[in-house]
């Protein structure tokens, strides 16, 4: 592509404006309060301002004055404001969001200046006060401190109050020093997607997501510009120093590539690194870190609550019916198989899902920067064990012989050193190998090859059918005795031979054999050499991709194109972007389904209770009223027995059945009246039914005789049973959650809905003269629900059921507290200390490495927070390559023990691996130990079966539980066997995760 000197003097011109537009933001954010607080985005702010970090004196007048000066600048031009200060407690200045006016102002600004310092930073709280308002678009974080809850706490709750909802989190961390904080909050802002910045009155730590996004385009500006300069003035230059004619013409025609600057060190010696793993193709990748590998197929996670609808043909009605349940329940979902399935939407399934989801495409993002690199921008991933390298140097590649050198050296340096051999071939016309057969992949083979490499000149075609040819029946003369074996193509343009030639080549001597054929395809070359040759073939770039596609189809390899501007079309990337693409459009379903859910909600919430047909309940029980009931037609039968009324008075009867008309069915025939009621039980309550008759049968020891018993049971009388209060701890009991359970759990409290369900089952009748059942007419005013197979309904008295509701909350809400409290302390990680005497081991081995420091930190507080206050008796162990106690018994925890084992903790460092069995075996024999806390991070060193046998031999004479705490591992065997250690010997269990790694290659 050509430039004129014009063109280029005016590109310039206007990055350095664009340059100049950068500083002059740059200048403008670190003006009046956008300098303190950034800028505040949105119309519906709610301000939030941490007052624990302030102190009477100076520094709360400046902080006041800051906060002034944002409401003048910047809030007073919003149209909606909310304030709330919190430290332990939170303090808001109104109930709701104020419209912005002179006065909502005025209450503003007095409330700026009564603010007091406080104590705590319970941020957790105020966010949970603050997000729930749906009227507010942003919100705006002030924070001094570190906030009590950590950052997984915070940030969970933030993504779950704000997805589906547009709003903007602003993060200020106002003259904080502490790390923690800056890493908390900053951390935060950018999992919800918002704006963090740091003020410090020193002027030191400053940093705004906004200063920082100016900052990177101007140095991206900065280094265009000086690229420009580097590649065209020097152009220029030459230009107008050229004094001969002849000179100047070449000059004029050359291709631009050839002006730029050759690499450093281009002919020095090969720099080899060694890859720590060796490489796969982003298929094998994916089998192992794609969505359905990890389970998170969107079909995956739906199927244990999808449903297929059901239809059945009912020969009473003389049609199909379907199920109707799901309109009320479910939601409708297109299944993979183009079906309909009715899916039981869990929002706290969905979400967590979802999460899982923007992890998984930040994996791949990495995966496709890695990709983009260095050697494996050119060659992409080169995995295989044996490899011959096919190097296009036909005379159309003179121009740009530097790049495809350096290409080949990058190779060699970064991806040949752990191959087991190799070899490279040049080609032309001709066909020039680097050696007659594969060599070792040693150090001094590869630096032999670049030299080799540097002495290549291009001429002639590109005879690339030759060079395949040579490469299969020489170096891979023998592919059926190895695996692994690839070739890799680097060309710049068509082949001499047409495409199905050598398609129908590479296809016959790949097939049956572990043989790869990948093209690099290097396009820049427009199809004339600076010599004016013209090639055998010629076909623009997109043509010869095309081409090359369908050999890499015919050979089961590997496409992969790029050029001077990046990569144009890799198979590796290609394969990562179609599962983020699959990835998002899960995300995308997800939402659907939960806006669908909510939609329906608010439907069904503003919906009226009234029966179909009317609008209004009042004026269908007038219309009722009005309505009167007609007498029942005579009969012959009614007649006769008004005659002989006198007659048998005293004779007892049976009144027949009657029900007035309606529109469904008409009045049933009169039966046969046979006894008259008596006048003197009018208005009397209806006598008990008589007790039902049982009667048992059996034979008796002489013979065949039978024996019968004949006992009248009473009907049982269901009695109305009351919700009970329940009464809860406050403080918190050390034991299990399994033992704390069994005292305070919905069943022991008896407040199981079950329980509270009284005999009022929903039942459908038969109605003859329609031939079907149908349900009680009011059945749809009360609620019911399935218990144990029987749907039941509901006949709680509102003031039973405002009772029961509050019994609930209360007892969630304890439920709730007694998480946090095992979630506190060192209980997050070692899980609560319960036995009187007990031993900790600790895994000290190399792979605890970045994740010692916090343990040791956790430790300390164990050995504080619940041995030395609960006076357990303890012993600590660590063990890498050997094992280590603290001291050979078990101590009693006194200040001075308790000093003594935090010292010994803090000289704790990582190294070697982990000899579990013998940790478990020392630690066992410590006279009256009753429990032992193992926690590590992997497998032991030796096989888990033989640990499992013998620590089952060790305790069969001793009642010792071995609880296992799970530290940040991702290897599931590990698990399982930790897992099962601690189900055999009667321990817990505890996961302890941290922030999961996946390898990139």
């Amino acid at each position: 592509m050509e430039f004129t000197e014009e063109i280029v003097t005016d590109f310039e011109s206007t990055v350095s404006e664009v340059i100049e537009l950068y500083q002059h933001r740059i200048q403008w954010l670190l003006q009046d309060s956008r300098k303190v607080f950034g800028v505040i985005k949105g119309t519906k702010v709610g301000l939030l301002v941490d007052v624990s970090h302030l102190s009477y004196g100076p520094r709360l007048l400046d902080f006041q004055k800051n906060l002034l000066c944002l409401i003048d600048e910047q809030l007073c031009y919003k149209k909606q404001l909310y304030c709330l200060s919190f430290s332990t407690e939170i303090s808001p200045l109104w109930e709701s969001p104020k419209t912005i006016n002179v006065h909502v102002l005025r209450e503003v600004r007095q409330w700026i200046e009564e603010l007091e310092p406080g104590r705590g930073c319970n941020l957790l709280k105020a966010l949970r006060h603050v997000l729930p308002m749906k009227e507010l678009n942003s919100l705006v974080l002030i924070v001094g401190s570190c906030p009590d809850q950590s950052f997984e706490i915070l940030c969970d709750y933030t993504q779950q109050c704000t997805l589906g909802r547009k709003v903007q989190i602003h993060t200020v961390i106002y003259d904080c020093s502490n790390p923690a904080s800056l890493t908390v909050l900053k951390n935060l802002a950018e999992a919800v997607r918002g704006c963090y910045h740091c003020y410090s009155s020193k002027g030191e730590n400053f940093d705004s997501s906004d200063f920082h996004l100016l900052l990177q385009e101007s140095q991206k500006a900065k280094d265009l510009l000086k690229s420009i300069k580097q590649t065209f003035q020097r152009r220029v230059g030459d230009l107008l120093g050229s004094e001969r004619a002849d000179v100047s013409t070449a000059f004029a025609n050359t291709e631009p590539s050839s002006f730029f600057p050759k690499p450093p060190k281009h002919k020095g010696p090969l720099v080899i690194q060694t890859p720590g793993i060796l490489g796969k193709t982003s298929a094998d990748w994916l089998k192992t870190y794609g969505l359905k590998a990890k389970k998170l197929d969107l079909y995956q996670v739906l199927a244990p609550n999808a449903f297929s609808p059901v239809e059945d043909f009912v020969p009473i009605l003389k049609k199909t019916v379907s199920s109707t349940l799901h309109e009320a329940m479910m939601m409708q979902f297109e299944w993979y198989d183009g079906t309909i399935k009715n899916i039981h939407v869990d929002l706290p399934v969905l979400y967590n899902y979802q999460k899982l989801l923007a992890k998984m495409v930040r994996i791949y993002e990495k995966r496709v920067d890695w990709l983009s690199v260095a050697s494996r921008r050119i060659w992409g991933s080169v995995y295989e064990r044996r490899v011959v390298i096919l190097v296009d140097i036909s005379v159309t590649n003179s121009t740009y012989i530097s790049h495809i050198q350096h290409s080949l050296r990058l190779l060699l340096e970064e991806q040949m050193s752990d191959k087991d051999s190799f070899n490279i071939i040049a080609f032309g016309s001709d066909i020039v190998p680097w050696q007659q057969e594969l060599l070792p992949s040693q150090p001094e083979n590869l630096e032999k090859a670049w030299r080799w490499v540097l002495s290549l000149e291009c001429k002639g075609s590109r005879n690339v059918l030759s060079a395949l040819r040579r490469a299969v029946e020489v170096e891979f003369k023998d592919k059926d005795k190895h695996k692994s074996q690839g070739l890799y193509l680097l060309t710049t343009g068509i082949p001499d031979q047409e495409t199905h030639t050598i398609s129908a080549y590479v296809a016959e001597a790949c097939r049956g054999f572990d043989l790869q054929l990948h093209v690099c395809l290097f396009s820049v070359t427009k199809g004339t050499d600076s010599s004016g040759i013209i090639p055998a073939r010629y076909a623009n770039p997109t043509e010869t991709a095309s081409a090359f596609k369908e050999i890499v189809q015919a050979a089961n390899g590997r496409f992969h194109w790029f050029g001077e501007a990046g990569i144009f079309e890799s198979d590796d990337i290609s394969s990562i972007i179609s599962e983020m693409e699959k990835a998002k459009n899960y995300s995308q379903k997800c939402a659907f389904l939960v806006e669908s859910l909510k939609q329906r909600s608010v439907k069904q919430s503003v919906k009226p209770l009234t029966p179909e047909g009317h609008s209004n309940v009042l004026m269908r029980n007038e219309e009722r009223k009005k309505q009167k009931v007609p007498s029942p037609k005579p009969t012959a039968v009614l007649k006769d027995v008004k005659d002989n009324h006198g007659a048998e008075r005293n004779t007892p009867v049976r009144v027949v059945a009657w029900r007035p008309p309606s529109a469904r069915a008409g009045i049933p025939p009169a039966q046969t009246v046979k006894e008259w009621p008596q006048t003197e039980n009018k208005g009397k309550h209806k006598p008990r039914k008589q007790a039902e008759l049982s009667v048992s049968v059996f034979y008796t020891e002489e013979g065949r005789n039978v024996g019968t018993i004949y006992q009248r049971y009473p009907k049982a009388m269901h009695i109305r049973k009351s919700v009970c209060s329940v009464t809860l701890p406050k403080e918190e009991e050390i034991c299990s959650s399994k033992e704390w359970l069994t005292k305070y759990s919905i069943k022991k409290l008896k407040l199981e809905l079950s329980r509270l369900m009284f005999d009022c089952t929903h039942q459908k009748k038969t109605v003859e003269c329609l031939h079907k059942k149908v349900s009680a007419k009011y059945c749809s005013i009360f609620p019911s629900r399935e218990i144990n197979g029987v749907v039941k309904h509901l006949q709680f008295h509102p003031k039973e059921l405002k009772s029961y509701t509050e019994q609930l909350g209360n007892v969630l809400q304890r439920y709730v507290q007694r998480v946090q409290w095992l979630l506190s302390g060192s209980r997050r990680l070692f899980g609560t200390i319960l036995e009187a005497n007990v031993c900790v081991l600790v895994d000290t081995s190399g792979s605890m490495g970045p994740y010692l420091p916090s343990v040791t930190k956790e430790l300390t507080s164990l050995i504080w927070e619940q041995l030395r206050k609960n006076e357990v008796r303890f012993n600590l162990l660590r063990f890498a390559d050997n094992t280590e106690s603290w001291k050979e018994y078990l101590v009693e925890a006194a200040d001075e023990s308790c000093h003594d084992a935090v010292q010994w903790v803090s000289t704790c460092h990582a190294h070697g691996s982990s000899c579990i069995l013998a940790a478990l075996q020392k630690a066992l024999s410590f006279q009256g130990v009753e429990a032992l806390y193992l926690l590590t991070d992997g497998k032991p060193d030796t096989s888990c079966s033989l640990i499992l046998k013998e620590i089952e031999r060790l305790i069969k004479k001793q009642d010792i539980k071995i609880h296992t705490i799970c530290f940040s591992c991702a290897d599931r065997g590990a698990v399982e066997f930790l897992k099962k250690l601690a189900s055999q010997t009667g321990g817990r269990f505890h996961c302890s995760s941290a922030e999961s790694s996946f390898p990139l290659f």
